[in-house]
């Protein structure tokens, strides 16, 4: 009986991957999404293939070339930098600060969401203290972090991360609220089921989707914090090539040579949204109501 339960159980569950992946196929906006976030990690990961020069390199010689000039088709800067290896080169920052942020984000957030919403006696504790990390002002909260940590990217994503938690908790909470109602989660706990596996096994699988979404749209705002700390001279320090520090030393140059800024712009523009797309369409995808419509 509990071996068919199980075979059940999976093709249930891949029927709902299958209808998930049709409906996000179906989505030509977040299709496009995806496609812009794959080049930009090959981009990222083949960086030193796809790119001729060094983006630390200087050459006063050839400072502030325009676009497409010879062996410099996005330009350099007033270093005389090449302006697309320092985008590659940026493209690898900017994934890696946003997967880290996230990344231990989902694992703070996730952690107490579950404690929180399981636990009733500690709920009360954990979502006060959330409440205090949501009085401030995310940007602000990141600032305020640095200031402490110190400028570097390291401490950028541990910023971003805790930005991160409050939100991620939250909505993990009311997940789990609404999950362990459920008459499997009540038998389980009726066969005698440690709480540790009813939330590993039974709880957190189910409340993926709304972590998946959460994750997605969380790059967008990590890439674009990681930015906008390094524009202020919080984060990535020269001569690192992060997209926000080159706006911020290209805004000098707006007139002469505004590609130094309009380049970067652009690259972050595309990923930020790109992942907001796609998170948008993982959200109606993964939206059971929507599933059951169809």
């Amino acid at each position: 009986m509990a071996a068919t339960t199980a075979v059940q159980t999976k093709k249930k569950k891949d029927r709902t991957f299958v209808t998930t992946m049709k409906r996000l196929l179906k989505n030509k906006l977040a299709i496009f999404g995806l496609i812009i976030i794959l080049l930009q990690v090959v981009m990222a990961i083949a960086a030193p293939v796809i790119t001729i020069h060094s983006p630390f390199k200087q050459n006063l010689a050839q400072s502030e070339l325009p676009l497409f000039s010879e062996g410099h088709f996005l330009g350099t800067d007033n270093f005389g930098r090449d302006l697309w290896s320092r985008i590659v080169y940026g493209a690898r920052i900017s994934l890696l600060v946003g997967i880290t942020a996230v990344g231990l984000g989902l694992a703070g957030g996730v952690t107490l969401g579950l404690i929180a919403g399981y636990y009733r006696r500690l709920d009360g504790i954990i979502m006060r203290i959330v409440d205090l990390l949501f009085a401030f002002p995310g940007i602000l909260l990141a600032m305020l972090i640095i200031a402490v940590l110190g400028t570097s990217l390291v401490n950028v994503a541990i910023a971003i991360s805790i930005w991160s938690i409050p939100t991620c908790a939250r909505i993990v909470r009311g997940s789990v609220l609404s999950v362990k109602k459920q008459e499997y989660v009540q038998a389980m706990k009726s066969l005698g089921a440690s709480d540790f596996r009813i939330l590993v096994k039974h709880i957190l699988p189910n409340c993926s989707a709304p972590i998946i979404v959460f994750a997605t749209m969380r790059m967008a705002t990590a890439i674009l914090s990681t930015a906008s700390l390094s524009y202020l001279g919080l984060g990535a320090q020269p001569p690192t090539p992060e997209w926000g520090a080159m706006i911020s030393q290209g805004q000098d140059f707006m007139w002469t040579s505004p590609h130094m800024t309009i380049v970067p712009g652009i690259a972050i523009m595309l990923i930020v949204f790109a992942f907001n797309v796609v998170g948008d369409g993982l959200r109606d995808a993964l939206d059971p109501n929507m599933n059951l419509n169809q």
